[in-house]
């Protein structure tokens, strides 16, 4: 179940990902947060989210024995499909 809510989110999240950089181009979807107050709020929460999430991911790639450069270069080359692909390949644990 947990699996498949991740494959949902990634193709969802990848369609309006798609949607944005065909309209905007990928230069504008970084020039879009600077139009507008709230937008450069919403902008730089992802940014303090992404963080926490990397600093999540460190630890836990580092208790699981994982390479963590690729998923840190991931999340910081395309957002948040490196968090979501790291968590779709990543083995349950029973802690």
């Amino acid at each position: 179940m947990q699996r498949a809510l991740i494959v949902i989110t990634i193709i969802l999240f990848g369609a309006l990902s798609t949607a944005a950089m065909l309209e905007h181009g990928f230069i504008g979807i970084f020039l879009s947060p600077m139009q507008s107050l709230a937008a450069t709020q919403i902008f730089f929460d992802l940014l303090i989210s992404l963080t926490l999430v990397l600093v999540w991911m460190w630890n836990d790639a580092k208790a699981n024995g994982r390479n963590i450069w690729p998923w840190l270069i991931a999340t910081l080359a395309v957002g948040s499909f490196g968090p979501l692909v790291y968590l779709l390949t990543r083995k349950s644990s029973s802690r």
